[in-house]
């Protein structure tokens, strides 16, 4: 009960102010009552939703199996031992997910249809792609074509993760590339209506929704590229050559939130306010990893409220540091300083770590070297670092600098710090990590969990096994790999 409790606490004030839900055409139609909602509410709800499913559950789940927090309490307390159950994601997958953000961006892109309002329908579009991959990057096969169609179809059958990502003509599944590249199409196409202040994410920019739609196929491809190496090198091709892609911080695709009841960051609300802020601690695995690298945003990414970091090692037991106002939490720059995040989706960093790897790996365009350099400046920069303080480190800490060894080596470097640069996004560490095996972590002390081992995919949640037969039974356990995972 806890645990249903706590989840709902931090979820109810978010669902209140969405303006939005899937149920909101099952009312009787009344002459005070709209019998529709505008895309001009439904498109931020949706927004929300996207950055909001990122932050929550799940970015303290992943945050924990990657161990840049500890669990001490409660359910982030068995994330970090492995244990995880169907119970553990039912918000999640219906509220912020599928009854949330998804049936949200499926209404605009059907009203947008309606009205001719391309532009609309081009930013549903990308964020609906983003939405679904966030979605099977967590549980792998899950209703995908079918899903989002109301009373039409109630039990939806589930898609391949593959045929999610690669499309299947046959079965009627367009590819989530596809998906991105008819949003991006949209945004050029005349628009009776164009988004404005009502877009929370780049307030109806449409020539930066195209950066942020290619660079989102640069994520998508990176993520295939270890399984379908040829396709992603394919796609990431095709963006380097067309060269309109996010190249600065400023066109980042951040979700930010309010700074008042109600309306902020979950990492915030979790960390800082609700009765369960000491479930969570800076592991002491990644103190010890920012140290050895003499990294500077250490003390811009968590707190130290006393004279040293205080800290807790994944999985330990015992009595807990006291007292708990010491802990070392997220800082400001992961949750704001009052709550208004940002939640880091795509960014500057990211695509530049993305093509570094993929020049070392799959051969693509651009020196693995510069393009590696220009993630750590990205990232270091958005920290608050000057231009010379970051030249100061680089000079001060050449086997940080340089890409030395074989290309595993250099690899794992690249993916290091793209690890460091995206604290607070759990999710885009467990993808990853899964993928790669960087960077490489021992496994927490105490692991119980399915075979004892980390879990590389999320358990279907309970409701869902309940309710559709076409969810397997039984249903994969949380040592089945996903397609893409080959590691």
């Amino acid at each position: 009960m806890t645990n249903i409790f706590r989840k709902s606490a931090l979820l109810l004030p978010f669902l209140l102010g969405m303006g939005a839900c899937s149920k909101f055409l099952d009312v009787n139609v009344t002459p005070n009552n709209p019998t529709a909602v505008p895309n001009t509410v439904l498109l931020p709800g949706a927004e929300f939703g996207t950055a909001f499913a990122n932050a929550n559950e799940l970015n303290r789940f992943a945050s924990t199996l990657t161990q840049q927090l500890a669990g001490a309490a409660n359910s982030p307390q068995n994330y970090d031992v492995y244990v995880h159950s169907g119970a553990d994601f039912g918000n999640q997958w219906r509220f912020e997910l599928y009854d949330g953000a998804l049936v949200n961006y499926q209404q605009v892109i059907k009203q947008a249809d309606a009205s001719g309002s391309k532009a609309y329908s081009g930013v549903a579009k990308i964020m609906k792609a983003y939405t679904y991959a966030l979605t099977t990057d967590v549980w792998g096969d899950i209703p995908y074509s079918q899903a989002l169609q109301g009373e039409a179809i109630l039990q939806p059958r589930l898609d391949k993760q593959e045929d999610i990502y690669k499309g299947n003509q046959t079965a009627g599944i367009q590819s989530l590339f596809d998906l991105v590249r008819e949003g991006i199409a949209d945004l050029s196409a005349t628009s009776a209506t164009k988004p404005g202040n009502d877009d929370a994410i780049y307030k109806g920019d449409l020539a930066k929704w195209r950066r942020a739609g290619n660079t989102l196929l640069l994520k998508l491809a990176n993520t295939i590229s270890r399984k379908e190496p040829a396709l992603a090198k394919s796609v990431i091709d095709q963006v380097i050559t067309a060269g309109d892609y996010i190249k600065t911080n400023a066109d980042d695709l951040n979700v930010t939130f309010g700074a008042s009841v109600g309306s902020r960051d979950p990492r915030y609300e979790y960390t800082n306010i609700s009765s369960f802020k000491d479930d969570l601690i800076m592991s002491t695995r990644y103190l010890t990893l920012l140290q050895g690298l003499n990294d500077p945003r250490l003390p811009i990414f968590f707190t130290k409220p006393a004279t040293n970091y205080v800290t807790w090692d994944n999985g330990q037991t015992g009595a807990r540091p006291s007292p708990v106002t010491t802990w070392s939490r997220y800082n400001s720059y992961v949750t704001g300083a009052n709550g208004e995040g940002p939640v880091r989706l795509l960014t500057n960093f990211q695509r530049a770590f993305i093509l570094a790897e993929s020049a070392l790996i799959l051969g693509t365009a651009g020196d693995p070297q510069a393009l590696y350099t220009e993630g750590i400046r990205a990232s270091m920069t958005l920290a608050g670092l000057t231009a010379a303080q970051i030249d100061t480190y680089l000079a001060a800490n050449p086997k940080v600098a340089t890409l030395t060894g074989t290309n595993a080596q250099k690899l794992e470097q690249i993916i290091t710090q793209k690890y460091i640069a995206f604290t607070g996004n759990g999710i885009e560490l467990w993808n990853d990590y899964r993928r790669t095996g960087y960077p490489v972590l021992q496994n927490s002390q105490n692991a119980v969990g399915f075979d004892g081992t980390r879990p590389v995919r999320g358990l279907y949640v309970s409701q869902e096994l309940e309710r559709n037969p076409n969810f397997p039974n039984p249903a994969p356990q949380t040592n089945v790999k996903l397609w893409w995972d080959v590691d």
